[in-house]
């Protein structure tokens, strides 16, 4: 019953709560609704006596604080927590098991469900049913390999959160939530105590570079949609906080305060308020959960639209998961970007607040977004950088170095600069035993930011080479794993031409815009001049395309597939083999 607690400080005063727990004193669990506050008043006790008490509740516990709830049938413990009389170091990572663990996910909604629920929120919200209600499906998955595993990719995607690893026995828990449900510290007896909560409402997905960052910030901060959508969640909260809260004490210290995760940005509020003298833990619970961030407004109303939209329990996503420090201080997360494993079975959900105002195309949107932390963290990957050898010179090793920098940084892997040159300055050692041949070499990185290296040797193309259009557009355009190079590239793979006469295949969006070539970035002369297309379009920023925008070679452009008929010739270009004229066929 391995339990790890990765949490992050929600006030920025004192260091993170990073430590494991191993063999419980015991283990408190609740399997019905009249046993949860029995169980949550026992953790309470347990922690005055100075024991830590480690655990979830589980979504489908709120009919135990509101019969009025509404929540489907649950085949998992209401609540779990563990005892122990004292923390655990952290464990060292173990990356045997890396490349042997992967899940595969698919979703139980369809988008034409999806449309349809959409619209029976709309209706219901203008009959006056509610303002906003939390919408979510469960993404389902075949899960190999080690729980622990998955685990350290999945903080690796999504860190600096409230993360927690819990192995029940039952089920392993792999929460890597960025959401602060409440920290709640009690008084001494007779005096009162402190609470923040944090709720999450806003989301704009990460650009492709950091001025598009920027640009995307000032829309979330600017959108009527995402204010209006904040605020009502945050005045939800500062009522359910108002029943445990001293009179008049219930502040909202900070509003719309945008947060930077890899794949997305999200909004957050504080609302804080001093809890009344004796005050206990089941007390917060019930004025709290579940948390309005992932109900909606009204609450009761909301989760009875989720009982009829959803068609399974929630189980511990959407639920929290906490600590219980010795003293009674604690603290809990919004189990969202929390996956759960059965065995080889893996589920995780995924949703959103649908307001009026929300379109069923820009939710779908969010909803693949957020998705983000999954996929990155459901195959093991290396960073990549394919690199020309000549003459026992690296052709543009700088700013090869300087790209794989950027990627380790995004992606959260360890990267060392003197590390990482000392294969490559090996190679060049054992390449100037033979200076005239050129060599295809390829640097990888793994998470932990051992690199190694693999050298081929270079056959270059007799150009013109021919260019193949794709039959269909490029689903994976936006990307993480297009605008950064790395090993996982089966979504290039996809496309790669199966004639030996064809070289590559021309790649293009869901807009219909150009983008690159499945090895390489493509220019094209079109009115005069020689153009290729900018980042926003979807596509890796290559470095022999850069090098080209740096010389004036070329310029950005967006190109259309209905332009291609104007365009007065073609060139494939990689930091590789340099540019190489090509045909269209």
């Amino acid at each position: 019953m391995q339990v790890l607690i990765d949490f992050c400080n929600p006030h920025a005063t004192d260091a993170a709560l990073r430590c494991a727990f191993d063999a419980p004193l015991q283990v408190l669990v609740a399997h019905t609704h009249a046993q949860v506050k029995p169980v949550l008043d026992a953790v309470d006790a347990l922690s005055q006596q100075g024991l830590w008490c480690v655990g979830y509740v589980r979504y489908e516990a709120a009919p135990a604080f509101d019969a009025a709830f509404a929540v489907h049938d649950t085949d998992g413990p209401l609540v779990w927590f563990g005892v122990y009389a004292q923390p655990l170091p952290w464990p060292e990572d173990d990356t045997s098991h890396d490349a042997d663990t992967r899940a595969q996910w698919h979703s139980t909604l369809s988008r034409a469900d999806f449309d349809t629920h959409m619209a029976q929120i709309h209706q219901a919200i203008a009959a006056g049913e509610f303002y906003q209600v939390n919408f979510t499906a469960a993404l389902h998955g075949a899960f190999t390999g080690e729980p622990l595993t998955l685990f350290n990719r999945l903080q690796r995607a999504q860190p600096n959160g409230y993360a927690a690893f819990m192995d029940t026995g039952f089920e392993q828990v792999l929460s890597v939530s960025p959401e602060l449900f409440f920290d709640w510290q009690p008084g001494p007896t007779g005096q009162s105590g402190r609470i923040l909560t944090r709720p999450m409402k806003g989301t704009a997905p990460r650009g492709n570079t950091s001025a598009e960052d920027d640009a995307l910030v000032k829309a979330l901060l600017a959108s009527p949609k995402e204010r209006a959508e904040n605020v009502m969640i945050v005045d939800l909260l500062r009522n359910d906080v108002s029943r445990i809260a001293e009179p008049f004490s219930v502040q909202v210290p900070s509003l719309f305060t945008v947060q930077t995760l890899p794949t997305v940005f999200q909004m957050v509020s504080d609302v804080t308020a001093r809890t009344r003298p004796g005050t206990s833990l089941t007390d917060v619970f019930a004025a709290l959960f579940p948390c309005g961030s992932i109900t909606g407004a009204p609450k009761v109303q909301a989760m009875h639209a989720i009982k009829t939209l959803e068609i399974q329990a929630r189980g511990i996503y959407c639920g929290a998961i906490g600590v219980v420090r010795p003293g009674g201080h604690a603290t809990f997360n919004v189990a969202i970007r929390t996956v759960t494993l059965r065995g080889n079975a893996a589920s995780c959900g995924i949703g959103s607040g649908i307001t009026f105002d929300a379109t069923a195309q820009a939710e779908w949107q969010e909803w693949q977004h957020k998705r983000g932390f999954l996929d990155r963290a459901s195959e093991a990957f290396e960073l990549l950088e394919t690199l020309r050898l000549e003459n026992g010179v690296y052709i543009n090793l700088i700013v090869h170095l300087a790209r794989l920098s950027r990627a380790a940084r995004h992606f959260g892997y360890v990267f060392d600069e003197v590390c990482v040159r000392k294969p490559l300055d090996a190679l060049t050692a054992e390449a100037l035993a033979a200076p005239t041949t050129a060599w295809r070499v390829r640097l990888l990185l793994n998470a932990n930011g051992e690199p190694h290296v693999e050298k081929f040797i270079l056959n270059q193309p007799i150009a013109p080479v021919n260019i193949a259009l794709a039959a269909t557009h490029f689903e994976e355009a936006h990307s993480e794993f297009t605008r950064f190079k790395t090993t996982r590239r089966a979504h290039y793979e996809a496309f790669a031409p199966t004639d030996p006469s064809v070289f590559d295949t021309l790649l293009y969006n869901a807009a219909g815009e150009l983008t690159e070539c499945t090895r390489g970035n493509i220019a094209l002369l079109l009115d005069g001049r020689w153009v290729t297309p900018p980042l926003h379009c979807g596509l890796l920023d290559g470095v022999g395309r850069e090098m080209c925008l740096k010389e004036g070679r070329l310029v950005e452009a967006v190109v259309r597939v209905a332009d291609l008929p104007r365009v007065q010739a073609l060139a494939f270009v990689n930091s590789l083999r340099g540019w190489l004229d090509a045909r269209l066929v």
